[in-house]
């Protein structure tokens, strides 16, 4: 049975940093692209962030975090990261890692496999 499960979440004050983390388990990590997604109270799902699977992994963001997000993975600790620098408010929601079974990036979560359960971040102005 696959599993995500995220961590690193929390309360930071605008400006700060946050590292989220996302731990695989199940599956053949490395044939997996793995993306983040966040999903704000009464707003629709958001693209964040994504990262191809082979080790010299391609990225791609979405507009509202390029330049102070970085995704990056572990193919050794089937892990992958959310580095949140430059933190604004509206960064606040629940952030997601989800897992795709192909090589390429995609923005679209429903194309996504396998989700996690989610960790709030919350960013105080």
């Amino acid at each position: 049975q696959v599993h995500l499960v995220e961590s690193g979440g929390g309360l930071v004050q605008a400006g700060g940093s946050l590292r989220l983390s996302c731990a695989a388990s199940g599956l053949t990590y490395s044939t997996y692209s793995m993306g983040w997604f966040r999903q704000a109270p009464g707003k629709e799902r958001e693209f964040v962030a994504a990262i191809t699977s082979w080790s010299s992994a391609s990225t791609w963001y979405g507009d509202s975090v390029k330049g102070r997000f970085t995704i990056s993975r572990d193919n050794a600790k089937n892990t992958v990261y959310l580095q949140m620098n430059s933190l604004k408010a509206e960064d606040t929601a629940v952030y997601y890692c989800a897992g795709r079974l192909s090589a390429a990036l995609s923005r679209n979560g429903n194309l996504y496999n396998h989700w996690g359960q989610g960790t709030q971040v919350t960013v105080s102005s």
